[in-house]
């Protein structure tokens, strides 16, 4: 017997700029958006029947007539705001939208920040998802790609050897990493999303740069623990750390000696340690 397995579908890529045009300063909100959708599209596979898909260019063109009255907080409260639209639909059992914000910050100039020029910023981005059934609501916020060096308190000694091994233990060493984090929210439906994310953004970085790592395994540990005790609002975190090796440049070919100080950075290959730190039950 053959049959349909799970599917869905969804628009992504959806690319939203708003400018909020105040008397005396600007404000940009640049998004990406997707959605997708999970439910009764049987018929859509397996017998040509389109009676029930909402079109994925009804879904971009939703987002940007939302945007204007509901992008105004967090991007959590509008994923909640788009995700509860389209779950509404009556052949629609989950609706998930996921947002990425890219900041842009003021150009500074003699005067002050500009009040409407501005200046792309890579530091990171930040991220949310929202899954919506009839159920109930699933709520996760995050950061991507937040470049974070530990130049100090870093080691990685005792792992095992053989005849393969070739990487020297070390007490003192560079951590680099391009960290990801998502963090479930509880159900606090008055949550502040901006504050908390920007506290536990605090949390991750103080953490981070007070603590002494023995691998980056330990360190992702550490940091999720340190943001579950400090913030209980957070059920769980998911931590993504590639390990951005620097290498110790040999300088004896020039008559010199490396004192821990000249390195070669490398992105490839890299190491990849994720785990998850959830509140026990």
């Amino acid at each position: 017997m053959i049959e349909l397995g799970s599917n869905r579908y969804g628009k992504s890529g959806i690319r939203l700029v708003k400018v909020q045009r105040n008397a005396s300063t600007h404000t940009v909100r640049d998004l990406t958006v997707a959605v997708a959708l999970e439910g009764d599209f049987r018929a859509a596979h397996v017998e040509g029947d389109n009676a029930n898909v909402i079109a994925t260019d009804t879904m971009k063109n939703t987002v940007h007539a939302f945007a204007r009255e509901h992008l105004t907080g967090s991007i959590e409260r509008f994923g909640q705001v788009l995700a509860r639209h389209f779950v509404a639909f009556e052949q629609v059992d989950r609706a998930t939208v996921s947002l990425d914000e890219h900041r842009w910050v003021r150009i500074p100039t003699a005067d002050g920040p500009a009040p409407d020029a501005f200046l792309r910023s890579g530091d990171f981005t930040r991220t949310a998802v929202v899954a919506s059934t009839a159920a109930g609501e699933a709520l996760e916020a995050g950061i991507r790609d937040l470049v974070v060096m530990k130049t100090g308190h870093s080691a990685f000694e005792g792992f095992p050897r053989d005849a393969y091994t070739t990487l020297p233990e070390t007490g003192d060493r560079i951590m680099a990493t391009r960290l990801t984090a998502s963090w479930a929210y509880g159900g606090a439906a008055d949550l502040d999303h901006d504050a908390s994310f920007d506290a536990i953004g605090a949390t991750l970085l103080d953490v981070f740069a007070e603590h002494d790592s023995r691998s980056v395994q330990a360190s992702a540990w550490i940091v999720g623990r340190a943001i579950l005790e400090r913030h209980p609002e957070v059920q769980r975190i998911h931590l993504v750390l590639p390990n951005l090796h620097h290498w110790l440049v040999d300088l004896s070919p020039y008559g010199q000696q490396n004192r821990n100080e000249i390195f070669t950075a490398t992105t490839e290959p890299h190491g990849l340690i994720e785990a998850t730190v959830r509140r026990g039950s």
